[in-house]
């Protein structure tokens, strides 16, 4: 056995190959709580020009390239592309249409169960309440509401399917039957700081708003009312 392969080297081992892991995995948990063991971890992938993604609303931690190594596998013509995942962009646009149904009601559930928490800490015995998990938050999507509201505008029901399934094998969903539901990498490579204002505040935000998914779209239109009721803020 390597004497240098240590749990640091193990976990990146593990996330190199099987490309995210769950929270709960034991060397996750470990390294989430032990900042020597987290530091190792950033050292040993930073080696070979990757970082961990991580997000506490998020279920899974995976890994990208950092910027120089980005620069040096796909040259400056991959950098300026839209993704480096081989996706059209109708492809990338069913992505973010998915994000947006899926991602921003979750992230309001979760943010209001953090909210509700904190206003109970100065309750007599109150204890930490843990963030809900992803999957008792994430609304899912209906397929046919999915093919119905924006079908013509991604393709066609062909084309719609044969990006599904891509999505679906790199992680970004999963499938339960006629729904789809939030998969590892969904709310962890696409960044809800960036992403969030401009969909909400944007054309798209328009567009989504005319969705009939019977779970996602009500809670994005209250969404949105909320965003727009917002003051704007001060210079």
């Amino acid at each position: 056995m390597n004497p240098n392969f240590d749990d640091a080297a193990q976990l990146a081992a593990q996330l190199i190959a099987r490309r995210w892991l769950p929270r709960n995995h034991p060397l996750v948990r470990r390294a989430l709580i032990d900042r020597e063991l987290w530091d190792a971890l950033g050292e040993r992938l930073a080696a070979v020009g990757l970082r961990v993604v991580d997000n506490v609303y998020a279920d899974h931690i995976t890994v990208a390239m950092v910027r120089q190594a980005e620069t040096a596998v796909f040259g400056e013509t991959g950098l300026a592309a839209n993704n480096n995942l081989d996706l059209p962009r109708d492809g990338v646009a069913l992505l973010v249409v998915l994000w947006s149904l899926i991602i921003l009601p979750k992230r309001q559930r979760q943010i209001a169960r953090v909210e509700a928490a904190e206003e109970g800490q100065g309750e007599m015995f109150a204890s930490d309440k843990p963030l809900p998990k992803p999957e008792s938050v994430a609304p899912l999507v209906s397929y046919r509401s999915l093919l119905a509201d924006f079908g013509k505008q991604l393709g066609g029901q062909l084309r719609v399917n044969t990006h599904l399934k891509q999505l679906k094998d790199y992680g970004f969903i999963t499938r339960r039957g006629e729904d789809i539901a939030e998969g590892p990498l969904l709310d962890l490579l696409l960044d809800y700081d960036l992403l969030a204002p401009r969909i909400l505040d944007g054309a798209l935000g328009d567009v989504l708003a005319r969705s009939t998914d019977p779970i996602a779209a009500p809670e994005l239109a209250k969404l949105r009312a909320e965003q727009q009721e917002q003051p704007p803020e001060e210079a």
